[in-house]
């Protein structure tokens, strides 16, 4: 484990978060009230307060910023992008234990607001990511046809693909074919 629990928990939210876009996805998962009940239940939030209509867009404004951080490419960019998310929420940090978790830290009030839990939770997640000096770890798909990010937890960073079962395999399969025909020349 690179980080903690936690704040490995929160790069899996802004994952899939950015990954829910139809840039990412081929289609708009968060296209009203059900898509955004569904992208919380399948992310298991705790503390969370009511989710309501008005969530859907600035969950999707927050979407696109927290996008623009894996873009950022340098430090300084992802800094100023970061700041700027955490900085426009209250982040009300306070310790918690869990569902089995020992204690951390939480950045976000109890019953916050979705987009408000969303920016303090995953925007010091991406803070941290940052000031270990591990922005390189935020990336994009590398297979050609896909947009997903993901971020690379793996020991000697070498994770290339959004989902091995998916990308990684069909890159895969495509490069085995590839050898098998320059050997069959």
């Amino acid at each position: 484990m690179i980080f903690t629990h936690d704040t490995e928990h929160a790069l899996a939210v802004v994952v899939d978060l950015i990954n829910t876009g139809a840039a990412a996805s081929g289609a708009e998962e968060l296209d009203g009230l059900p898509g955004l009940r569904a992208f919380v239940e399948r992310n298991s939030f705790s503390g969370l307060g009511e989710v309501t209509g008005d969530d859907v867009a600035a969950v999707r404004r927050l979407r696109d910023r927290f996008h623009a951080v894996f873009l950022a490419g340098e430090v300084p960019a992802a800094v100023r992008l970061i700041n700027d998310i955490v900085g426009e929420v209250r982040t009300t940090p306070h310790l918690t234990d869990h569902d089995g978790y020992d204690w951390h830290v939480h950045f976000f009030a109890p019953g916050a607001p979705l987009p408000e839990h969303l920016a303090a939770d995953c925007g010091m997640a991406l803070a941290y990511v940052v000031a270990a000096g591990e922005l390189d770890r935020l990336r994009t798909c590398e297979a050609p046809d896909c947009a997903r990010v993901l971020v690379d937890l793996s020991r000697n960073r070498c994770r290339r693909y959004c989902d091995s079962r998916t990308c990684g395999n069909r890159m895969h399969v495509a490069a085995y074919r590839a050898r098998r025909r320059e050997a069959a020349l």
